[in-house]
């Protein structure tokens, strides 16, 4: 801070005392050059200016051609370089330098080829940035150039070539380097030795990666940071933690690119709590690191860390990327907290990049994913660009929210758009067709996957079609799709269809899925619960007991049911028969008042539904204060009034009975509810429900 301080004094002092020679200018610009001081550079640019100062050779203004191009300044090197008398390789070089960290790959090639003379420099440096900027092609290009013209590559030209054959993942070409490498004796230098085992590692060839980095000599924190990020990419994220530990006990100081890869590791390998005393004793934490922390709590069921972890950041005051932004929002979409996404959502448009094409289709899938999929189209409607992952997240959306027509209309205007589906986009399409019963317009879809699309259906698609089959009463035309797929049939597979048979009480062909996914997936508890009810409801309390029995002995732990309801920022959650809320009176108190102001307007309970051999008033209590039923009744107490839904989420699939009662709440309170089950949502508006039957 000293030396920019005597800088701007000495440039002060030259003003009030008019022109200088060029000595003291050559010395000045020197000095602004060492200490990286641009606006010092440009008063003393503006001073020569202003005394028409011409220097006799190129040195002066190259030195403020290359301080420029190395802070940024484009405009400025832009209008030097232009009132150059005189210009030398250098100069053009400096020009090419500017062009290649901070301009357009087009003018950088404008530059390259204007220039009078070319010589290694102006080679490695547009074979440099082109690839930086992810024009591998013309790098390659250049570098072909290169060799007509002459020049022989150096190690810097090798690096450069092999970061654009690793961007390319052109492993033929890289090997191809490799040998030229060799053939030069150029292999003893670090970064061509570290280059090498990033192209071999993001190739595939993770074996020969590793002989290469043990095989190198002076290792660096680049070195470390490819073998790591290599076994990262290639699958292998223990390794990753083991070389991790190894290069910390050699003596390397991890950095943030180290740290991101050992964190990722960490949460692929679901070691949680190792990845946030990792990230707690990281001293300054960059983006990359923040990011990567919210993304892996996101992606391992953590999203209420998520959440808190961005919180802390931007108290940190590190300012969030889209990348960071459109985690945070997947997060809120998991959790369905529409209070927390729209506050995500605000942020983003303070930022300035609510528009970006990452952050929009993400906010998309959450507006959707709370059950508003009219915030959703807005979002999408007003979208600069759109992608498949933005329209597959708005026909899916509309799927799952009952809007079947309007998902079917989307992707036919996905099709006129010209953007090309993927297996993704006709998961929601066959959604669509199955909750809106369009049984043959689902088979004409499903067969255009092949024949309009060329692509190969996949078991989700056999999955939607085993649905299909299954709801239009065709089980028969499922079991032959099961037994004539091209691909083994997977617990997806099976447990759809002992779902569909479960809803046709085809206890034939459900016994026949569930022992396939007894064998396949032994510890689910659902398959053995579904089965069990379904004995249950044909009264086969014997073959009840058997399976309940086979789960003891397996040791398969049935999942709790639950549910849950934001209010006010905060969120209640609800077990069945819960009496643990601080608030259980009154819940319990309204939940009462409610079944009896139903059963006036004509809704009975279906006791049906607890599928246990007990008394009828043991059924009735046990139906009547299930989780969904305890998170509506508080939902009513804290909101009574207004036209603002009441949204509640579920984590297994709503049962007949409270579908039922949903419906007529809905109608005699005139209310609006919401419920997003493992399922899909459920709109219970004026006593109907958008899923249209209960399925």
């Amino acid at each position: 801070m000293k030396v920019k301080y005597r800088l701007r004094d000495a440039i002060d002092l030259l003003y009030s005392r008019g022109s200088a020679t060029s000595e003291s200018y050559t010395r000045l610009v020197l000095e602004c050059v060492r200490a990286n001081d641009v606006a010092q550079a440009k008063r003393l640019q503006s001073h020569m200016n202003l005394h028409l100062f011409q220097p006799d050779g190129t040195f002066l203004y190259n030195r403020l051609l290359h301080l420029y191009a190395k802070c940024g300044k484009l405009d400025d090197a832009r209008k030097l370089f232009g009132k150059m008398q005189k210009r030398d390789v250098f100069s053009w070089n400096a020009m090419l330098s500017v062009y290649s960290k901070w301009g357009s790959v087009e003018d950088l090639g404008a530059i390259f080829n204007q220039m009078p003379s070319r010589d290694l420099v102006s080679y490695n440096t547009m074979i440099a940035g082109s690839a930086g900027k992810g024009c591998v092609g013309k790098a390659l290009e250049v570098f072909v150039r290169m060799q007509e013209e002459g020049l022989e590559p150096s190690e810097y030209t090798f690096v450069s070539l092999l970061h654009a054959c690793s961007q390319l993942l052109d492993f033929r070409l890289g090997k191809q380097i490799h040998g030229r490498i060799l053939a030069g004796n150029l292999g003893g230098n670090v970064f061509i030795w570290n280059a090498l085992t990033n192209i071999y590692a993001k190739c595939g060839d993770i074996h020969r990666a590793r002989w290469l980095f043990d095989q190198a000599v002076n290792k660096n924190v680049i070195s470390w940071n490819s073998m790591i990020s290599g076994y990262l990419v290639n699958g292998q994220p223990e390794k990753c933690i083991d070389l991790f530990d190894e290069m910390q006990l050699s003596g390397f100081k991890p950095d943030q690119i180290t740290m991101s890869n050992a964190l990722s590791a960490y949460f692929q390998c679901g070691r949680i709590e190792e990845a946030s005393k990792a990230f707690n004793d990281i001293k300054d934490k960059d983006k990359i690191c923040w990011t990567t922390m919210i993304v892996g709590y996101s992606q391992n069921g953590r999203e209420e860390d998520a959440l808190l972890l961005f919180g802390k950041m931007l108290l940190e005051n590190v300012i969030p990327d889209s990348f960071t932004i459109s985690s945070v929002v997947s997060s809120c979409a998991k959790l369905a907290s529409l209070y927390h996404g729209q506050a995500i959502h605000g942020k983003a448009v303070r930022m300035g990049i609510d528009d970006d094409l990452l952050v929009s289709s993400a906010l998309v899938d959450m507006y959707c994913k709370c059950g508003v999929t009219s915030d959703a189209w807005m979002v999408f409607k007003i979208m600069p660009s759109r992608n498949v992952v933005s329209f597959n997240a708005m026909i899916g959306g509309y799927a799952q929210n009952g809007q079947d027509l309007q998902a079917l209309a989307l992707y036919e205007s996905m099709l006129q758009e010209n953007i090309k589906p993927d297996n993704i986009t006709f998961v929601g399409v066959l959604s669509a067709c199955i909750h809106a019963n369009l049984f043959e317009e689902g088979q004409v879809y499903f067969d255009s996957i092949a024949i309009r699309h060329g692509m190969t259906p996949t078991l989700d698609h056999y999955a939607c079609m085993i649905c299909i089959f299954g709801r239009s009463g065709c089980i028969e035309k499922a079991i032959d799709l099961v037994k004539g797929m091209p691909h083994e049939p997977n617990s997806l597979i099976w447990s759809t269809l002992l779902s569909v048979c479960a809803m046709k009480n085809d206890v034939k062909h459900a016994e026949i899925a569930a022992r396939h996914l007894f064998e396949s997936d032994p510890l689910n508890a659902g398959p053995y619960i579904l089965l069990s009810n379904m004995y249950a409801a044909c009264g086969r309390w014997k073959d009840v007991a058997s399976v309940r029995s086979l789960m003891k002995n397996k040791n398969v732990k049935k999942l709790a049911a639950y549910s849950w309801i934001e209010i006010d920022n905060n969120v209640h959650k609800f077990v069945s028969e819960d009496r643990t809320h601080p608030e259980t009176e009154n819940i319990y108190k309204e939940l009462n008042r409610l079944v009896r102001k139903l059963q006036e307007a004509g809704f009975t309970p279906d006791t049906n539904c607890v599928l246990h051999d007990v008394e009828e008033k043991e059924k009735f209590e046990t139906i009547c204060y299930h989780s969904e039923k305890l998170a509506l009744a508080y939902g009513l107490i804290k909101k009574p009034h207004g036209k603002t839904p009441i949204r509640i989420m579920k984590n297994i699939r709503i049962c007949g009975d409270c579908h039922e009662f949903m419906k007529f709440v809905s109608k005699i309170t005139e209310r609006t509810i919401i419920l997003r089950d493992s399922k899909r949502f459920h709109h219970f508006i004026g006593g109907k429900c958008s899923c249209k039957d209960y399925w």
